[in-house]
């Protein structure tokens, strides 16, 4: 699918066909969640109405079907994302649980004390927490890889950060708070020269950017669903395989075991090592159906046409009296984040609302990024393929009535 027939794909949304406060609805808070294609919302509706039993559990014929489902989901997305093995796709809650995962179960047992954590300064508390706990009475320290005025990367910081003592390096391939894009195929080597392994945060990039973690050469890769125009509660970590071999079963229950008993047990293969208890069936099968929804779309396209959403929001945005945009990176990816003189970012929200536009107000899950600009929140207006230039420009024109009010 490509621009001439963007109605086309915007008709596959049945949200965005309804007025709000007496408007049009302008949905542009898709950096916290994206909308549903009817084809996803039908998958989860007809797994649930046909085919509703647990998987690798029964010998019925809805437990086959289910489970045929749920693991062909599972090869889709190796295939979308380019993973070598299926074993190397392990289904989670979303990003931070698997991230959580990474933490707990591969790196915490190899940390010791002068061991480093690098993260970045744009990162999503996702990805700093979960390090937190981590090093706790382990001796070991994070490192923050400073952030531009522009809000880009400090890659030579970057580069004299990395030592002997890093273990790994955590960072996002997009920050979700100001849309800067992160050269993470240029940042892997060198950690990878240092001895470094790496976890890339893929949740902004995964439904606007081929992604291929073969190529990336990533050592773990995050992401959610629900940000893909899949279901909430479901994500997937990618983790090579050797890497998930070594790390621990992070829950214990049923699926992820081989044999119990009360002496001691033993763990199933990959990936169901990770997989304890009853899956999130819907929520894989549905994911499924995202991607297929996403494989129609040309990328080549897509970018174009976000990076034109993203010109034009910009430009309208850029003459609103009193109006500052958070973070101008170069190559940024389709997210604006401002202030405005006088006015609070939560205000501004709700006039926008009650113009029917829907946007992101606060801090986004980025209090060190957002302070380090000297600022307590902003509002994001973030776009993907189904946005359309008429609801960029409303945005510009409703800030400029909403500046009015506070000059």
């Amino acid at each position: 699918m490509t621009g001439a027939n963007l109605n086309a794909i915007r008709a596959q949304f049945p949200i965005l066909h309804q007025q709000v406060n007496d408007h049009p609805l302008v949905y542009l808070d898709n950096a916290a969640t994206t909308q549903k294609p009817a084809s996803v919302i039908d998958a989860v509706s007809d797994y649930y109405r046909k085919d509703n039993a647990n998987v690798h559990r029964a010998v019925h014929t809805l437990a086959g079907r289910a489970t045929r489902a749920y693991e062909g989901a599972r090869d889709t997305i190796q295939s979308f994302i380019g993973a070598a093995r299926r074993s190397e796709i392990v289904f989670t809650r979303g990003t931070t649980e698997a991230i959580n995962l990474v933490a707990h179960s591969w790196l915490a047992p190899r940390l010791r004390p002068g061991d480093e954590i690098l993260v970045s300064g744009l990162e999503h508390h996702a990805n700093i927490v979960p390090w937190q706990l981590c090093i706790e009475e382990r001796g070991a320290s994070i490192k923050v890889i400073p952030v531009r005025e522009d809000g880009a990367l400090d890659l030579e910081a970057y580069a004299k950060l990395l030592s002997e003592k890093t273990r790994l390096v955590a960072l996002t391939a997009c920050s979700n708070a100001i849309g800067t894009r992160n050269p993470v195929a240029d940042m892997i080597p060198l950690a990878h020269a240092a001895g470094a392994r790496v976890l890339v945060d893929a949740a902004q990039t995964v439904a606007h950017h081929r992604l291929d973690v073969t190529g990336l050469d990533a050592d773990f890769v995050a992401f959610s669903a629900h940000k893909m125009f899949g279901p909430t509660g479901f994500g997937v970590l990618y983790g090579k395989e050797a890497l998930l071999e070594e790390a621990k079963p992070w829950q214990g229950g049923g699926d992820m075991i081989e044999t119990v008993s009360f002496a001691g047990s033993t763990w199933n293969e990959l990936p169901y090592k990770f997989e304890a208890g009853t899956p999130n069936m819907a929520g894989a099968i549905g994911t499924a159906a995202a991607i297929r929804f996403l494989q129609d779309i040309d990328f080549d396209w897509l970018a174009q046409h976000e990076a034109a959403l993203l010109q034009t929001a910009t430009a309208g945005l850029l003459e609103v009296p009193g109006l500052r945009i958070i973070g101008h990176s170069p190559g940024k990816d389709a997210i604006i984040s401002f202030v405005m003189d006088k006015a609070h970012p939560q205000d501004i929200g709700t006039l926008l609302d009650e113009n029917g536009i829907a946007v992101r107000t606060g801090h986004h899950c980025a209090m060190p990024l957002m302070q380090g600009f000297g600022v307590s929140g902003t509002v994001r207006a973030s776009f993907c393929v189904y946005n359309t230039m008429e609801e960029a420009e409303s945005l510009a024109r409703c800030l400029q009535r909403i500046s009015k009010l506070f000059s």
